[in-house]
């Protein structure tokens, strides 16, 4: 058996076994995650993330270690951005307490499938066409400005949003109360209820994330023949989002500054994956490689210093108006 299959192997087993968990202790039908118990689960899978990084350490090495972990912090600090727009959602469709967890998981392995298939596509498209990099630099380029100065959380209306409005133009949907049913019978045909469009918004909107995180991901590990580190990487990150989502939802709203790690973190790697361009400007190769270890403790000092500073800010005493402006 060779080290690539090893990997694949023991990471399979991983995810097999941490999903068998999830969804033997953690989404029992009627449950209420309390702070505490997502802190746990918080922890459990951050550390196992950790002992994933120390398996690939053993196995292929610092390189592969340290590009793996550094598409990890990167996915987890995005998907942290995320829990906003889930918060939005479940509060439109008001969605009870208790229905939270399986709802949530249903979501995730929903974007664990479609992020799977994103990132073959990517690895491939890569592959083929080395200047889409550069399509994926300007990109993130992009999106870290504009996201520096609006918050995509804030605009945000599920009732504007185009998931929502396919699944009512297309789909047979009730607003009767669910009582934990996804799917509810009247006169003989079948309606979708709301927990059912919750799971698919969740799945359908992480993946436009997944349009920022998969090629943001890609500029830390540029060579397609590592999906493996991809994809360990981001499905590592999305499961454990959910125990996330338990752990600040309460917290979120405190965070003002955490968009604005977020995109500088972006525009950084827009700018990392387009500088190669200035080879054609006859600046040497080897004065524009960026080692990955730098492009970890950017991620690390962006988010980390984010969270802080908004803490700070709310710790003085900042008023509200003067932080949103």
């Amino acid at each position: 058996m060779s080290t690539t299959q090893l990997i694949y192997l023991v990471f399979g087993g991983v995810v097999l076994l941490a999903l068998i968990l999830d969804l033997g202790l953690l989404s029992k039908k009627n449950q209420t995650i309390s702070s505490k118990t997502a802190l746990v689960q918080t922890l459990f899978w951050v550390m196992l993330s950790f002992g994933f990084f120390a398996f690939i350490w053993y196995q292929n090495g610092k390189n592969d270690a340290v590009q793996y972990i550094s598409a990890y912090l990167l996915e987890w600090s995005l998907s942290i951005d995320n829990i906003f727009v889930f918060i939005i959602i479940f509060s439109f469709f008001k969605v009870k307490e208790h229905n939270y967890s399986r709802v949530l998981l249903l979501g995730i392995l929903m974007a664990i499938v479609f992020r799977i298939i994103f990132i073959a596509l990517g690895s491939e498209l890569v592959a083929r066409f080395g200047w889409l990099m550069y399509v994926f630099g300007v990109f993130l380029f992009y999106t870290g400005l504009k996201m520096f100065s609006t918050s995509e959380e804030e605009e945000f209306n599920p009732e504007h949003n185009w998931a929502y409005k396919f699944m009512k133009r297309f789909m047979r949907t009730t607003d009767e109360e669910p009582n934990g049913r996804f799917i509810i019978m009247k006169k003989n045909k079948a309606y979708f209820t709301n927990l059912s469009m919750v799971v698919m918004m969740l799945g359908l909107i992480d993946l436009v994330f997944a349009l920022d995180s998969i090629p943001a991901v890609f500029s830390i590990i540029p060579d397609p023949s590592k999906k493996l580190l991809i994809y360990s990487s981001n499905i590592f990150a999305v499961l454990g989002l959910r125990s996330l989502f338990f752990l600040l939802r309460s917290a979120a709203s405190k965070f003002d500054f955490l968009q604005q790690g977020i995109a500088i973190v972006l525009v950084f790697i827009g700018v990392k994956m387009l500088l190669p361009m200035l080879e054609y400007a006859g600046v040497d190769k080897h004065n524009l490689h960026i080692p990955v270890w730098i492009s970890l403790l950017m991620i690390i000092v962006c988010i980390s210093g984010s969270i802080f500073y908004s803490i700070y800010h709310k710790r003085k005493g900042v008023p509200a108006d003067i932080i949103e402006k």
